[in-house]
């Protein structure tokens, strides 16, 4: 049985774009059921739309209730027959129903080596400066259970992309996200597979 992902995403959705190419070569068991994102006009809807996908956007612009939303996204996830849930740059917590519906079942990648250089604020371009500024030689990618905080829950799988001299924060950023989208299309595998817990 291939696994059915449910995929929240806030961005430009190149880590979804990654799991989707994963599902459609064989390298991955599963399929994208649904697409969720906070932001109508990202990338990560386009994505969707490009490959037939469900798409919902569901905000505070949607629900202003936060329990109303937590409902909506509970639903989606439900309709569509979500095994796993993936978090691709989701910016936004989680709410108590989604989390206890799928807990356990809530992945998410970090563009760092947690525990470090985790948790609220720290995202995107944050996460390379605070490690060229650290001195660090070594950050990596991350794939974590996700629980109510941000970046807190257990980790599944890590892996390590050096810190080079000379290296900005886009350079770093770039060869992370190179291996991130491939290292998230991997530990999505070996879950599907179960091959991890």
């Amino acid at each position: 049985m291939r696994k059915q992902i449910g995929v929240l995403a806030s961005g430009t959705g190149t880590v979804l774009q990654a799991v989707i190419d994963g599902c459609a070569d064989g390298r991955l068991a599963a399929d994208v059921c649904v697409v969720v994102s906070n932001n109508s006009g990202s990338g990560a809807a386009q994505r969707a739309e490009r490959h037939a996908i469900p798409f919902r956007h569901l905000s505070g612009q949607t629900h202003v209730e936060p329990a109303a939303l937590d409902a909506a996204i509970l639903g989606a996830l439900v309709d569509h027959g979500t095994d796993l849930v993936f978090l691709a740059g989701y910016m936004k917590k989680l709410g108590p129903r989604t989390l206890a519906h799928f807990r356990g079942r809530i992945i998410n990648t970090h563009p760092a080596l947690l525990p470090k250089f985790g948790g609220l604020g720290m995202y995107g371009a944050r996460v390379h400066a605070a490690v060229l500024a650290s001195g660090d030689r070594v950050t990596g990618v991350s794939v974590h259970r996700v629980e109510g905080e941000y970046d807190t829950g257990p980790v599944l799988a890590q892996c390590e992309v050096p810190v080079l001299p000379g290296d900005d924060v886009e350079a770093l950023s770039a060869r992370v996200q190179t291996r991130e989208r491939l290292f998230v299309v991997e530990t999505l595998a070996r879950i599907a597979r179960g091959e991890l817990g």
